[in-house]
């Protein structure tokens, strides 16, 4: 009990977002004069398109920016779902399409709407942390479930049906491509990940927020091209470098659109109208969006080569998003340590595994590779020069 008498809640007891005190680290650093290198944030080093900013300035200049309906506005939602139809064939509703507060707010809408407390959801491991985080703070629980690097430590129908018959499970959360590895689920183990899920009566969320930053010969492909009744999250973060703007969406089963809508009014209101106005034209930025991840390729192929060659020979192949997860166990046993140890003496900020997994992540770390290959490429020569 604190002198004024107030005690903390246990939905408060989560884990911290590692990441951001990485980064406040590498900030504190820079603020003493030193040049870091971010490679700890999965932040594009690129602004938001400008046709998105021009209608942004636009939209300053003339529109009274109240509230907007708690779903979105319809027009941004009826362009999402044309997305769905240009980009995998798929008819979707634009009814069945919630504008939210990025994808943080989508997951939260999502494990509030579609299960109650206690419920136990299915998640691979190593994993983007709030996950896990927002589940213990909803009092929902989060069921790790352990795949390997073969895998790309991605969900596997195997594993799924094994997790589900040796336990209670309410639903199963994956993502492709995923953070902190970069692997992705191809369509076929998909397709048989969607059949277990709806075997053992699962309610099936998949993380999309990578989608359109991927690099290898694995085709995207949403999970409602396998599960009709997926819950699918997305944002306009990553590929569309919108990070500050806090918009993403998701597209629900029908069921769950009203229970979603009243939990949206209460909890936000409505997500900002400037972004959701700005929002609808980053559809339109294709060439520009796609030169920006031309850089992110060429930082992966950067790094592919680079980090054998000075210490970090062990990876999970990064076939899209724009992490490398390394194993670092021939280095340490203390990622924390070892990451801290890397911004102190080298001035390149990454981050730790613990974040994502916090049993195998002792032997992991993180590196992201969105910011400019100048910066990539430096921040192999200096690794390089601590002789690992």
């Amino acid at each position: 009990m604190t002198k004024s008498g107030i005690e903390p809640s246990t939905r408060g007891q989560v884990d911290p977002f590692i990441v951001m005190d990485v980064m406040r680290a590498a900030n504190a650093r820079e603020a003493q004069g030193h040049k870091v290198i971010h490679m700890e944030v999965g932040q594009p080093g690129t602004p938001a398109p400008q046709l998105v900013r021009n209608a942004a300035a636009m939209a300053l200049a003339t529109d009274r920016l109240g509230y907007a309906e708690a779903l979105g506005l319809p027009q941004l939602r009826a362009r999402i779902a044309t997305h769905y139809g240009d980009a995998y064939n798929v008819d979707i509703p634009a009814d069945r399409v919630v504008v939210t507060c990025g994808s943080s707010g989508g997951f939260q809408l999502a494990f509030l709407a579609a299960f109650d407390a206690g419920a136990r959801i299915a998640l691979a491991m190593p994993a983007y942390p709030a996950y896990r985080n927002i589940l213990k703070a909803l009092d929902l629980v989060a069921v790790p479930v352990r795949t390997d690097a073969a895998a790309g430590f991605q969900m596997t129908a195997e594993a799924l049906e094994k997790c589900a018959r040796d336990q209670k499970l309410d639903g199963v959360l994956i993502a492709s491509p995923a953070n902190p590895t970069g692997a992705m689920i191809d369509p076929v183990e998909l397709a048989a990940i969607a059949v277990v899920a709806r075997d053992h009566g699962l309610t099936l969320i998949s993380d999309e927020i990578y989608h359109r930053l991927t690099y290898g010969t694995v085709a995207e492909t949403t999970a409602l091209s396998a599960h009709d009744e997926a819950i699918t999250i997305n944002s306009f973060s990553k590929y569309y470098s919108m990070t500050g703007w806090r918009i993403g969406w998701m597209v629900v089963p029908e069921v769950l659109v009203r229970p979603i809508e009243r939990l949206a009014q209460n909890l936000f209101i409505s997500v900002p109208t400037l972004s959701q106005i700005a929002a609808v034209h980053a559809f339109d930025a294709t060439e520009e969006l796609d030169a920006n991840a031309a850089v992110y390729r060429a930082n992966r192929d950067l790094l592919m080569a680079r980090l054998p060659q000075i210490g970090f020979p062990h990876f999970t192949p990064s076939d899209g998003a724009f992490y490398v997860y390394a194993d670092i166990s021939h280095l340490t046993e203390d990622s924390a340590a070892f990451c801290a140890r890397l911004l102190e003496q080298a001035d390149v900020a990454a981050t730790p595994g613990i974040d994502f997994d916090p049993e195998g992540g002792r032997r992991a770390m993180r590196f992201s590779y969105a910011g400019t290959t100048a910066d990539m490429a430096e921040a192999m020569d200096r690794l390089a020069a601590l002789k690992l």
